[in-house]
């Protein structure tokens, strides 16, 4: 009588799946070895795709029946013993070698002879057929949804994936949290570890369900393109269909702080100076640049001098709390009274109710700009196809015109959505001159210095003494000593302020 081996096997290990598979090809196996008499002396049960060679308790059932531990084998179907040619191959070895004596199956009929050998390869064959064709689909499959723009895996924080639909929603709980995470660090003024803290106070919860997110997750997240409307897949750049969080200008200004901020801590401590490169000599033109010094009572102090590079020039050290004290002057020509900002700010408003007028002519300029890229997309693609471009160039070039189709995208949205695109500028413009108000008494030096940048060009620094030249619309501001009414004309041709 011929000892058996019952073979029990499904595709996965996870326990929420598949689970009653095993269960049912038990029940069936112990009903089917009782009615025929077989005598079962080993039951194996493995969690494991049979696609691919190298299954350990299938290659233990083999190494026990070569020992004449077991004559043969009781499965469900010739597919759970073999999904490809290797392991086909080592059953049918082994009948060949008379090592295999009996292979039965509830659902299939075999005999070791030369037609049974024969319809037993074929049932293989049938099962890798499968098995490839099934791969095959999903590829399909997984390619058709990267054509619609949907991303095929599980979706980042502030985003939910809708099974019902197999898309990608907004989620509204933690959207306006990663969009204020977003807004934040875009400012400069705060480190991932201020984020981390953020993210703690505000709940957040991770993909894992832990309350607050760390450095690495934060860093992670920062730089993942997936929020302006962007995911990348095997290398490859695609355009999605999920509505972005972010806007580009602002992923823009987090990853130009990421790049800031990525030089190590030790140095980046040392070399911070931030009116560094704000400043040119007033003598000789040259950079200025920052040097710190640590008195003997362990203060330290931080002077700013001309490089001096390839030139003679007399300017001495200045240091940074007199620079300070200069800026501060200048935010104190441009900031405006608080009425004076808010009537300007109600004007905006005004004009943004009263200015609803078509921006068809604006749209049609971009819309055209994006017909261009898609052109050029299109003609990327079959100078890839045809073997004019490498994979790598391809997929490198083809990443820089989808985010500025993105980019053309989300700028149409904003015409759409403001209608008039110059109300923009002015309010983010308002908004810097009621910044400058606040920074005369802030220790933000970084924020100083950017503000100052926009304030004014040819800024130089000639016995420690600041001047720079007003840009428009600056130079209002500069003249508004001389008006009472904060609609009052201005100079047409503002001088450099000493």
């Amino acid at each position: 009588m011929n000892r058996y081996i019952l073979y029990a096997r499904k595709s996965t290990d996870d326990e929420e799946r598949q689970v009653l598979s095993i269960e049912a090809q038990l029940a069936e196996l112990h009903e089917f070895a009782r009615q025929n008499n077989l005598e079962i002396v080993e039951e194996l049960i493995e969690a494991k795709t049979a696609k691919e060679p190298g299954r350990p308790i299938f290659n233990l059932m083999l190494e026990k029946i070569v020992n004449d531990e077991a004559d043969g084998i009781i499965s469900w179907n010739p597919d759970r013993l073999a999904r490809n040619a290797v392991d086909g191959g080592q059953i049918i070895n082994l009948i060949d070698r008379g090592k295999l004596c009996s292979l039965r199956f509830p659902t299939y009929w075999f005999e070791p002879s030369s037609q049974g050998l024969f319809m037993l390869q074929i049932a293989f064959g049938q099962a890798k057929y499968y098995i490839d064709n099934l791969s095959e689909n999903v590829k399909r499959g997984l390619r058709q949804k990267l054509r619609r723009g949907e991303w095929p895996g599980w979706a980042p924080i502030g985003y939910t994936n809708n099974l019902r639909s197999h898309t990608i929603d907004i989620d509204n709980e933690k959207a306006p949290l990663i969009k204020k995470l977003f807004c934040k660090y875009s400012t400069g003024k705060y480190s991932l570890k201020d984020l981390e803290t953020l993210s703690l106070s505000l709940k957040l919860k991770s993909q894992r369900g832990r309350i607050g997110l760390s450095c690495s997750v934060l860093e992670k997240l920062l730089r993942n393109k997936f929020y302006i409307g962007l995911f990348s897949y095997g290398g490859e750049t695609y355009e999605a269909k999920h509505e972005p969080l972010v806007d580009k200008a602002t992923f823009d200004l987090v990853q130009q702080t990421l790049q800031n901020r990525s030089r190590p801590r030790k140095t980046k401590e040392l070399l911070y100076f931030p009116f560094r490169g704000v400043f040119n000599c007033g003598e000789c033109g040259r950079a200025i640049t920052g040097e710190r010094q640590i008195k003997k009572s362990g203060l330290v102090f931080r002077y700013y001098r001309c490089t001096k590079k390839n030139s003679v020039c007399a300017q001495k050290f200045v240091r940074e709390e007199k620079l300070t004290s200069q800026v501060d002057k200048i935010f104190s020509k441009v900031a405006l009274k608080d009425d004076w900002t808010n009537k300007m700010q109600k004007q905006i408003e005004i004009w943004k109710t009263d200015n609803i007028q078509s921006s068809a002519l604006a749209i049609k300029g971009v819309g055209k700009e994006l017909e261009i890229l898609n052109k050029r997309l299109s003609k990327l693609l079959d100078a890839h196809l045809d073997g004019l471009l490498e994979a790598e160039e391809y997929q490198t070039k083809k990443s820089e015109l989808v985010e500025q189709k993105v980019a053309l995208k989300q700028k149409i949205a904003r015409l759409n959505r403001k209608g008039n695109l110059w109300l923009e500028p002015l309010t983010d413009w308002v908004n810097e001159v009621h910044q400058a108000s606040n920074l005369q008494t802030s220790q933000n030096f970084v924020a100083k210095a950017e503000l100052l940048k926009k304030i004014g060009s040819n800024r130089l620094v000639r016995a420690g003494i600041v001047a720079l030249k007003p840009e428009n619309p600056w130079g209002i501001l500069f003249q508004k000593t001389s008006h009472t009414n904060w609609r009052d004309g201005r100079d047409s041709n503002p001088q450099p302020i000493p």
